[in-house]
């Protein structure tokens, strides 16, 4: 009952705030309202219009974190985004995937498996992050990229499926 009541919730954030222009303090209430019902209380949490927010109770989420226009976050398992994360425009997370049963993933069991993202790590516009996946510190996701393993702290990664492209010296 209380994760129905949470969608409900989630979706009642979401359409009250969905015409309200995105500015800091505006974006700042939604994330307010968004994080009454998780677990963790940070501060300084901006979402941006159009954001989808599903299982908060699974959602941790730390200090200074940005989310874009458009980004879904659909926390079957645990997704932690981690202190000064930030997630850019359209860009999906999501902590489950199918299973294949009879030649079909349509009635196949759900694979759970926890998302985090770094401290200072950004993940750019129209990137899909799945189930399983740990972003390092200070990394870089670039746009339009599809990441599903572990990272190294201080890099950037690129592409579908996203690969090494640099390490960074310092962030």
């Amino acid at each position: 009952m209380k994760h129905k009541s949470l969608l409900l919730y989630s979706w009642l954030v979401y359409l009250l705030f969905r015409l309200l222009p995105d500015v800091p303090f505006v974006m700042r209430l939604r994330g307010f309202f968004y994080l009454w019902f998780t677990s963790n209380k940070s501060y300084d949490f901006q979402v941006s219009s159009n954001v989808m927010l599903r299982n908060l109770e699974n959602l941790i989420i730390g200090n200074n974190v940005y989310l874009a226009p458009g980004v879904i976050i659909n926390a079957i398992g645990t997704v932690h985004l981690d202190d000064e994360v930030m997630i850019g425009f359209n860009s999906v997370l999501n902590s489950g995937n199918h299973t294949i049963i009879n030649e079909s993933y349509r009635y196949g069991a759900k694979e759970i498996k926890p998302i985090y993202v770094g401290i200072g790590s950004w993940v750019g516009a129209n990137c899909t992050i799945g189930a399983g996946s740990r972003i390092g510190r200070c990394t870089v996701i670039a746009a339009n990229s599809f990441f599903s393993k572990t990272s190294q702290e201080f890099s950037i990664y690129g592409g579908v499926p996203a690969v090494l492209i640099k390490t960074l010296d310092k962030c």
